[in-house]
């Protein structure tokens, strides 16, 4: 058994650990809304909005509008053309800097405010979203002497449409934390959950369609995080893959009782999808106490993330038990 949970820890890390993408700095949980407060002046055929609380200033532009946005230093970093083409300038610095939330990068010496613009595509559809730093809270600090409720930054973001220069107004507020209750009903259901299988001893294959249920809802509110934001602020693909990947797992492992071959590794693909739930759960612990987190389902999204927490660690001591009791196979113990 202790072979078992090794091979299941190790193929576990082995799916979770590169979930970060390299290069990608996404929308995640934040306590911040950034407001777009005023246009001067009005500017008809340009959408201007925040995504993901404040971690993303996006513009789109109709046909037939042009816009260049102006970079940190007075410089040309973005334009909108007619047809819906948007490119970036490449030796602008704000291209750099935006790669990143809080600017933790190197500008290339190419890059400057009086280098000749080096346009390329980022977008054909005529819109795009990027970091802008005038437009969010630059420091993992919290704004000192402010309180949730203020205002804790206003900028401006200089625009040129269709030739005319065009102020974009922004605020950023402190936003107070959200309710508990979908959280503590998340765990209490995923507690009730773990509580019947215990209480009902429920066999080894049971367990494993219990955790498949619960990978595939923890799987379906990534699926809408992921799906949530346009793909230019780079969501990652470990919002929903860790939890899909648990869901074959435990599928594979219910299948035992029918499909021999599977049978024989049954408790350690239960032990595999427990552990990556649980890991999953415990890495978003901050989506589900920060005041925005980047989904259209937010409370789903807390009270889901409850339950699996909850339920996988429990999930996960019942398959260990089923184990040690010798409940090693869907088909032997079904």
């Amino acid at each position: 058994m202790t072979r078992r949970f090794a091979l299941a820890g190790l193929t576990a890390a082995v799916v979770l650990l590169p979930a970060a993408p390299a290069g990608a700095d996404p929308a995640g949980p934040t306590d911040y809304r950034t407001e777009v407060v005023s246009v001067v002046p009005a500017a008809p055929g340009v959408h201007i909005r925040t995504i993901g609380g404040d971690a993303f200033v996006s513009i789109t532009a109709d046909p037939g509008t042009t816009v260049e946005v102006i970079g940190y230093r007075g410089e040309p970093y973005l334009r909108y053309l007619p047809g819906g083409i948007v490119e970036e300038n490449a030796n602008s610095p704000t291209t750099y800097l935006n790669i990143d939330r809080y600017a933790a990068v190197e500008v290339p010496p190419t890059a400057s405010a009086v280098a000749e613009p080096d346009w390329r595509v980022v977008a054909e559809d005529g819109s795009y979203a990027w970091h802008d730093h005038r437009a969010h809270w630059m420091n993992t600090a919290r704004p000192p002497g402010r309180a949730p409720g203020d205002v804790i930054l206003e900028g401006v973001i200089p625009l040129r449409v269709s030739g005319i220069e065009v102020d974009v107004g922004v605020r950023s507020l402190w936003v107070a934390a959200p309710s508990i209750l979908p959280v503590l009903a998340g765990m209490m259901a995923g507690l009730a959950l773990v509580a019947a299988a215990a209480l009902r001893k429920v066999r080894p294959v049971a367990l494993a369609a219990m955790l498949a249920a619960v990978s595939a809802a923890a799987a379906g509110v990534g699926l809408t995080a992921y799906l949530s934001v346009p793909p230019e602020t780079g969501p990652s693909w470990a919002l929903w893959a860790p939890p899909a990947a648990s869901a074959v797992a435990a599928g594979a492992a219910a299948a035992g009782r029918w499909f021999r071959p599977l049978a024989t590794w049954s408790g350690t693909l239960s032990v595999i999808a427990a552990l990556e739930l649980v890991v999953w759960g415990f890495l978003r612990r901050e989506w589900m106490w920060s005041a925005i987190v980047p989904t259209e389902v937010p409370w789903l999204d807390r009270a889901v993330t409850g339950a699996v927490l909850v339920a996988g660690i429990g999930l996960l001591m019942l398959v260990g038990r089923a184990l040690a009791a010798g409940g090693t196979t869907g088909a032997r113990s079904a």
